[in-house]
């Protein structure tokens, strides 16, 4: 994943850094921020978390204070969903993502595709575009990775996307090209990356979904604060027994492959929407989950690491949100007996979010996990990511009442069922891996021997190892822009 480095880029690279004060974090400073010199650390107590510093670059990690300015780092942020919410006995836990700058941490997915090629001089900032095709976030914290290291960005997604989304990669600065459809319509995204390819010589394709710097980052920053916080939250004879995550770019996911090295009982549960049950059944469609894409496998997705599927219906997921977001739902949920203080941090769940929640409970419900087995998942973005989302359902069912949040709570929460799930053995998972060729063989120009090299365990544990020598080639560009020492 780290090549050859590009001498002359390099060098022109590290000027444009020193010139601007870019120092780039190591990936083991990401994941524990301890390592973060002081300099940086009494910088950054007058810097808000969505500032356009370079100095932010610090703040892709999970252990970011939950404040707008002057917080610095603790020890991860969680919610604890209680059985009386949960309608489960074991526990479920839920890591939390609006913290990180944007908002997301898809910061984080699009800064280990970005700063490998960087540092290396495999991208040049002063010449060449950095493109961020998604569905979403991604191109959002490609565009704010961009604005902070002082390159152009190009995002791509879905015109049927939140207004949000759209209104905030504009005010960042960066290029936006709206393709046809919804969440679902990955292809017409990688097609235009084709028509970039073909007629912009001047752009850089950063593709989430097969590239490796996305789990690579997952894996060891997303997969560690499950360990930390598993670690420092276990009982006596607690267990990990799943690790949940919705497919998107297959990104995410990655932190099962660390997690399984150290818990190797442990369920990966791969969650998608039932309007588009690529993993459930080779399905297609249309749905409303924003921040996964479907119809295909992801080229970084390791599929034979996978061991449950679960497909959520959209409209759960809404129902859910209105529940957890509107006056009349909460009150409903403090009526039900639910913590007041459990209710205000409701809002920190995106829609995502929601899906991954209602997808551990089917797995819990599933494999008859109980008091003893602890479930973690991303809390992938907030609410605050997707008001227009609560005005469109206003708009189209009328106010939010007592009698709605009833129905939502006891069909998509109390009543949860084990449907549209599936346990994969062996031949399904080699029959999901083997379905990443139509996407990435036939359309996308992949060579089948990569694909067959995919199905290898020791490819990813290769690619995984890696980690060290990324951050021994940050700590040598640093060195080379001198910025440390400026500071």
């Amino acid at each position: 994943m780290v090549g050859e480095i590009n001498e002359s880029v390099v060098a022109s690279t590290a000027e444009h850094c020193r010139k601007r004060g870019i120092l780039i974090p190591t990936l083991s400073q990401q994941k524990d921020p301890s390592l973060i010199p002081d300099t940086v650390k009494n910088r950054l107590k007058g810097i808000g978390l969505w500032d356009v510093d370079p100095l932010n670059l610090f703040r892709i990690t999970w252990k970011n204070e939950p404040v707008e300015k002057g917080g610095l780092f603790n020890n991860g942020n969680w919610i604890e969903f209680p059985s009386t919410l949960t309608g489960v006995d074991a526990r479920i836990i839920g890591i939390v993502g609006n913290y990180f700058p944007t908002g997301a941490h898809k910061v984080g997915a699009a800064f280990g595709c970005l700063v490998p090629r960087l540092v290396t001089g495999q991208f040049d900032p002063k010449t060449q575009k950095a493109v961020w095709p998604s569905t979403g976030n991604y191109c959002r914290g490609g565009a704010f990775d961009c604005a902070l290291l002082g390159c152009t960005a190009v995002a791509i997604l879905p015109e049927e996307m939140s207004q949000e989304r759209f209104t905030w990669l504009k005010e960042i600065g960066a290029e936006v090209i709206a393709t046809p459809g919804c969440e679902s319509n990955v292809k017409e995204i990688y097609d235009k990356c084709w028509e970039i390819r073909d007629t912009r010589k001047d752009c850089v394709i950063f593709n989430q979904f097969e590239e490796f710097g996305n789990a690579m980052w997952h894996y060891h920053v997303t997969g560690g604060i499950v360990e930390e916080i598993y670690k420092r939250i276990r009982r006596e004879g607690d267990r990990l027994a799943a690790y949940i995550s919705s497919t998107g770019s297959a990104g995410t996911i990655a932190a099962g492959d660390y997690l399984r090295t150290l818990h190797p009982r442990i369920t990966v549960t791969a969650a998608e929407a039932l309007q588009c049950p690529t993993l459930l059944n080779f399905g297609f469609g249309g749905h409303r989950i924003e921040g996964i894409g479907d119809k295909h496998v992801p080229w970084v997705h390791n599929v034979r690491n996978t061991d449950f599927v679960t497909a959520i219906d959209d409209e759960m997921c809404y129902g859910v949100m209105r529940l957890f977001n509107e006056s009349a739902g909460q009150d409903y949920l403090a009526k039900q007996g639910i913590d007041s203080k459990l209710i205000e941090k409701l809002p920190l769940l995106g829609i995502s979010s929601i899906s991954n929640l209602l997808s551990a409970i089917k797995t819990a419900k599933y494999f008859e996990y109980d008091s003893r087995d602890v479930i973690f998942m991303p809390l992938t973005d907030a609410m605050s990511l997707y008001a227009s989302r609560l005005e469109e359902e206003t708009a189209a069912h009328g106010p939010y009442k007592a009698e709605a949040a009833a129905r939502h709570f006891s069909l998509c929460l109390e009543a949860a069922t084990t449907d549209h799930c599936r346990e994969l053995g062996y031949v399904d998972r080699k029959a999901l891996h083997n379905f990443k060729y139509y996407t990435w063989v036939e359309q996308q120009q992949r060579d089948v021997e990569d694909l067959r090299k995919l199905w290898d365990p020791d490819f990813w544990t290769e690619m995984f190892s890696q980690a060290e020598q990324w951050d021994e080639s940050i700590e040598e560009f640093n060195e080379r822009s001198g910025v440390l020492a400026d500071l």
